[in-house]
């Protein structure tokens, strides 16, 4: 059994999708479906920067999902590729659910550009610029990041927001919880803290704003069942129904990603490989779950002309 992993934030670089469109008139269609949809020319920042623009929120999540569907649009027009022949699962990492919706035809690509683009406004908008934080504990598992969490909460949120792996759990709150966990990491049997370098604090309850701008947002958008199930993050167990598709995506706002589990679980159902499109992220993190899976990362034209010819 295969399942198709779609990354989240953090994988952008400037020059991304770059060689797919130079290669490829399916990728450059797509990513111009992308502007069209945004009315913006966000192609042009996922080529040319600044990186200081593409770090942004509501520009980065669009243009992440925009690659990993353009690496799929190559396979499926040049290729003759079908995901709901070759998987049996999709799964995302946060705003990679969007992609792997979007993959298994849960929603168009103009949809999930524009949801998208507005996850990344609500969630920025969500907390002032300053006050919020973010921090990834390095050799923790989720109990030792929990017991941190509650240690350096003092009244303030503090909550496991990414459980990615066995070694690696992401927190996030309030700036002073944060920091005080950083600097509680010892005592508790962890590695290293380290803040990261994001604009807001991502799946905790802060995020509560803009979990009530993707409500509305999803109520009006048009969800079908996807040809493959789902693996939800906030679930780590796979779903097909468009109503609790709404449901679990507007939860995932503020809750946990469960990525570990999801993997986890993913192995349990038989899944042994596992192919991230569009990013090199996802692939260390599954080894790390289930050391014995098959992983391959497909982002250029020589690994989908490599892929195609073993599928």
């Amino acid at each position: 059994m295969r399942a198709f992993l779609f990354p989240g934030q953090g994988s952008q670089s400037v020059g991304m999708g770059k060689a797919l469109a130079d290669a490829s008139t399916a990728a450059r269609e797509l990513f111009q479906e992308v502007d069209d949809a945004l009315s913006q020319n966000l192609f042009r920042i996922m080529v040319e920067g600044p990186e200081s623009d593409l770090t942004l929120t509501e520009n980065a999540q669009p243009a992440i999902m925009a690659n990993a569907l353009a690496t799929l649009r190559v396979m499926q027009r040049e290729g003759g590729f079908s995901l709901a022949d070759k998987g049996d699962y999709v799964a995302g990492h946060s705003l990679g659910e969007y992609s792997a919706l979007c993959a298994a035809e849960a929603f168009d690509i103009a949809t999930a550009a524009k949801l998208l683009k507005l996850r990344g406004r609500a969630m920025q908008a969500a907390v002032p610029v300053g006050e919020g934080a973010m921090a990834a504990l390095l050799g923790a598992d989720i109990e030792k990041a929990q017991a941190l969490a509650d240690a350096a909460a003092q009244g303030e949120v503090c909550t496991v927001a990414n459980d990615n792996d066995p070694t690696q759990v992401v927190i996030s709150g309030h700036k002073g919880a944060i920091e005080r966990a950083v600097a509680l990491v010892k005592d508790h049997g962890i590695k290293r803290g380290v803040l990261l370098p994001v604009s807001a604090p991502f799946h905790c309850p802060l995020m509560q704003p803009a979990a009530e701008a993707m409500e509305e947002a999803l109520s009006k958008a048009a969800i079908h069942a996807p040809l493959l199930p789902v693996y939800a993050n906030v679930l780590a167990a796979p779903i097909a129904d468009p109503a609790e598709i709404r449901a679990r995506l507007v939860e995932q706002v503020t809750g946990r990603v469960r990525w570990r589990e999801s993997v986890a679980a993913m192995w349990d159902a038989g899944v042994s490989e596992f192919v991230e499109l569009g990013g090199k992220v996802l692939g260390p993190m599954v080894k790390r779950i289930a050391s014995d899976a098959t992983v391959r990362s497909i982002v250029t034209m020589d690994d989908i002309e490599a892929a195609l010819a073993e599928f």
